[in-house]
C-alpha cells in the first residue's frame, strides 16, 4: 500500500476507505469479525481502491485492518500509533469538526520547520495519538483547498521532476502530468503521523487555486493566457483527473457515487483484468474544464443537526464579463436549494472567504468594476493586471455571486427558509491568515465568517502588513470611496472583525457546546529542540453564543 488507508465519507452505518496500492489487487477491510472488499482500478499506471464498509452500528468505534490479496498491510508493523478505527456518526454527541487550508509538503526537521513553520495538522495528529491525550477526536476534518501545490513545488518535488524531464522547459518546476501529481500527493500524505490521522478521522476536501495553479479562473483574460501556452492542457487535465481520484471520490456518499458517471464504470466492472480509467478520466477532466456545468464538485452533508455545504468556488466560475460570477447560474441554483433552516447550525465551506476585511472587500469590488470597463479601457487594463498581481479574486470581486449568497444567508438567518439556525457560519481558508468576522445584526441568527489558513505555509512578513492594514480604519474608508466612484452598490449588510488577523500555522476546530458554537485555533510548537514531536498550543478561542429570542 503506497498511500492510505484514508477514512473518507462516514455516516451512521457506513464508511468509505480509500487507498493507493503498488500493484493491481483485491483490497480487504476487516472490522468486528466482518470483511468488505474492492478490486483496484488503474489510472496512468497507478492503482486505487475505495472499499465501502456498510452495515455498521451507529455511534460505534471499531478498530480495522487492511489486507491486499491476503497479505496484511495495515496497521504497519511497529508503527507506534494506536489502532485505526471506523467511528460512525449518531445522536450521541454534538458535531465536532476541524478545518483549515494551505499545506505545503516539506520535511518536519529543523530545516523544514524553519522555512515553513511547524505542520499544525501533524502536531494535532501526534496529540490525538498520544496515550495521554484527553482531546476528543473530531467527526470530520474539512480541508478547504491547496492540499497540494502544483505550481510552487518543493525541492523534493523538483528532484522527481528533474529525473523525468528537462526542468528548464515549460512548465519548468511546475507539474506537467498525472505522474507528477501522484508523486506530489504521496509527498503530502505519507508522513507517518499524518497518515495515521487520515486513517482514523474522516475527511472531506475541496480544491483551491494552487491545487491547479495560482489564480485559477481569475478572469477570462487569465484563461486566455493559459490556453495560449503549450502546457496548460496537460496541467488542467492531470489536475482535475487526479483531484477526482485523490480527493473528490472520497467526498461522495454511497448514493452520490451510485450516480457518478466514473464510479458507475468502476462498480459495473467484473472482468478478470483491472479496469483502466486513464483515457476515460482524461476525457472527463478536459470536458469539466471546457464545460463546468457538466459536473458538480460541490457537495452537501447533514451531520446530525448540522448541515455542511461545501462550495466549489474555482471550477464553477462564469468568466464571460457579461455574466461574470464566482459560481455560475446552475451552481447558484444548487446552493440556493440547500441554504435552508431547520438545523442547529448551517455551515458553508468555501475555500475563498465570503467575508474579507471590509477594506479588502471594497478594493476587490472596485477592481472588478474597473476591470470590466467602469473607468474605460486604459483603467480596465490596469485593473486586470492588479487583479492577477495581488489576487483580487475573492467573493468581493464577483459582486453578482456575493450579493446572491448574501441574500440567501440573510433569509436563512431571518427564518424565511425554515426555522432559523443558531448560526450561519462560513468556513474558509486561502488568505494565509486566520480571523473571525461577524455581520452586524440585532436579531435572527448570527452570520459569521471563520478563516483558518494556513495549516503549513506562512505568509511572508511584507504581505502580513498589507493584510493587517486592509482590515482597519482608513484603508476601509479609502477603498469604499473607490468602490462608490466606480458605481459599485454598497454591500447589503455591514460586518466587522471579532478577532484577528493572526498568522500562525493553525488547524481550527468547531464544536457545538451548551454555551454556543466554540471555535478554536491551535498551532504546533517545538519544545526542548524536539523538532519531530511538536506540542499543540492554543492561538485563539471564540464562543458564538446564540442570541436570545
Amino acid at each position: 500500500m503506497i498511500l492510505g488507508p484514508m477514512m473518507r465519507y462516514v455516516d451512521d452505518v457506513s464508511a468509505s476507505i480509500w487507498c493507493e496500492t503498488r500493484d493491481a489487487g483485491r483490497v480487504v477491510v476487516t472490522a468486528a469479525g466482518r470483511s468488505w472488499a474492492a478490486h483496484t482500478f488503474a489510472v496512468h499506471d497507478h492503482h486505487y481502491a475505495l472499499v465501502h464498509v456498510d452495515g455498521l452500528p451507529p455511534n460505534s468505534t471499531l478498530p480495522y485492518t487492511v489486507a491486499i490479496d491476503g497479505t496484511p498491510v495495515w496497521p504497519a508493523e511497529r508503527s507506534g500509533f494506536p489502532a485505526s478505527v471506523i467511528a460512525t456518526l449518531g445522536d450521541g454527541h454534538p458535531v465536532r469538526l476541524s478545518f483549515g487550508s494551505c499545506r505545503t509538503s516539506v520535511g518536519h526537521d529543523e530545516g523544514g520547520n524553519r522555512t515553513h513553520g511547524v505542520d499544525a495538522l501533524r502536531a494535532c495528529a501526534l496529540r490525538l495519538s498520544s496515550p495521554d491525550n484527553e482531546v476528543q477526536r473530531p467527526d470530520l476534518i474539512l480541508f478547504l483547498g491547496d492540499q497540494v501545490y502544483a505550481d510552487l513545488t518543493t525541492e523534493e518535488m523538483q528532484k522527481f521532476i528533474r529525473a523525468r524531464r528537462d526542468i528548464t522547459q515549460p512548465p519548468g518546476k511546475e507539474l506537467a502530468d498525472y505522474e507528477e501529481y501522484a508523486h506530489l500527493y504521496s509527498l503530502a500524505w505519507s508522513d507517518a503521523a499524518n497518515r495515521w490521522l487520515l486513517s482514523t478521522v474522516p475527511t472531506a476536501m475541496i480544491f483551491d487555486d494552487h491545487d491547479i495553479r495560482d489564480d485559477w479562473n481569475t478572469s477570462q483574460s487569465w484563461k486566455r493566457q493559459m490556453n495560449a501556452t503549450t502546457w496548460w492542457r496537460g496541467r488542467i487535465v492531470a489536475g482535475l483527473a487526479s483531484y477526482w481520484v485523490y480527493q473528490h471520490l472520497g467526498n461522495m456518499s454511497p448514493a452520490e457515487r451510485a450516480n457518478d458517471e466514473i464510479w458507475r464504470l468502476i462498480a459495473a466492472h467484473d472482468g478478470p483484468d483491472e479496469l483502466d480509467l486513464s483515457a476515460v478520466l482524461d476525457e472527463f477532466a478536459e470536458r469539466c474544464d471546457r464545460d463546468p456545468t457538466s459536473y458538480r464538485w460541490s457537495y452537501c452533508r447533514d451531520l446530525n443537526d448540522v448541515r455542511l455545504i461545501v462550495v466549489d468556488s474555482r471550477a464553477a466560475r462564469e468568466l464571460d464579463p457579461a455574466r461574470r460570477a464566482l459560481i455560475d447560474e446552475q451552481e447558484t441554483g444548487w446552493l440556493n436549494e440547500r441554504m435552508r433552516g431547520g438545523f442547529r447550525h448551517l455551515l458553508i465551506g468555501t475555500s475563498l472567504p465570503f467575508l474579507l476585511p471590509p477594506g479588502l472587500h471594497h478594493l476587490e469590488s472596485w477592481d472588478e468594476a474597473i476591470s470590466e470597463g467602469a473607468w474605460g479601457k486604459p483603467a480596465a487594463w490596469v485593473g486586470e493586471r492588479l487583479r492577477q498581481l495581488v489576487d483580487l479574486e475573492h467573493w468581493g470581486a464577483f459582486q453578482r455571486s456575493f450579493r446572491a449568497v448574501a441574500k440567501m444567508a440573510t433569509e436563512v438567518a431571518d427564518g424565511q427558509r425554515g426555522t432559523a439556525p443558531a448560526t450561519v457560519t462560513f468556513l474558509s481558508g486561502d488568505v494565509h491568515y486566520s480571523t473571525v468576522s461577524e455581520v452586524e445584526r440585532t436579531s435572527g441568527s448570527r452570520i459569521v465568517q471563520a478563516v483558518c489558513s494556513p495549516i503549513r505555509n506562512p505568509l511572508p512578513v511584507a504581505m502580513r502588513s498589507f493584510s493587517a492594514v486592509m482590515a482597519y480604519g482608513i484603508a476601509t474608508r479609502l477603498s469604499a470611496f473607490l468602490a462608490r466612484s466606480a458605481r459599485v452598490p454598497s454591500p447589503p449588510f455591514r460586518w466587522a472583525g471579532m478577532r484577528g488577523p493572526w498568522f500562525d500555522n493553525c488547524l481550527a476546530s468547531l464544536e457545538d457546546t451548551p454555551a454556543g458554537l466554540r471555535l478554536c485555533w491551535e498551532k504546533g510548537v517545538v519544545q526542548g529542540g524536539d523538532q519531530l514531536h511538536p506540542l499543540v498550543e492554543n492561538v485563539a478561542t471564540v464562543v458564538l453564543a446564540p442570541r436570545a429570542p
